[in-house]
């Protein structure tokens, strides 16, 4: 069965193509969310196997969603993604609990690796 993931990114671009580079390679996107707010509820809805996550986010950001989530599934499997240049919020975003990072502008094959590396 496809590994279930939830793209969350106030950027529709962005989560075109993310969603994008998983679906062509056998992942299946479950859903997808503007903010850090919608995330959340649609992680508790979806219960997906893995969540990519915008830090910089309108509503809430990436690491508040990020902890919320955490609190709902401690076990919860995301990935953060971030500009360049926003080092500090990663290091926020692994001490939350991330389990890797993507740096923006995607490349596939590194999405595609932390996916992979972070699901085991």
């Amino acid at each position: 069965m496809a590994n279930r993931i939830l793209v969350v990114d106030d950027a529709a671009f962005m989560r075109m193509m993310v969603k994008d580079i998983l679906s062509k390679n056998g992942y299946e996107v479950v859903g997808e969310a503007g903010d850090g707010a919608e995330a959340v509820e649609k992680y508790k809805d979806l219960k997906p196997d893995l969540v990519t996550m915008d830090i910089t986010m309108p509503e809430m950001d990436g690491i508040t969603s990020l902890k919320k989530i955490k609190e709902i599934d401690p076990d919860a499997k995301v990935i953060m993604c971030s500009a360049m240049g926003q080092q500090a919020m990663v290091i926020d975003a692994i001490q939350a609990g991330a389990k890797d990072f993507i740096v923006k502008p995607f490349q596939a094959d590194r999405v595609l690796e932390a996916i992979k590396k972070t699901l085991g």
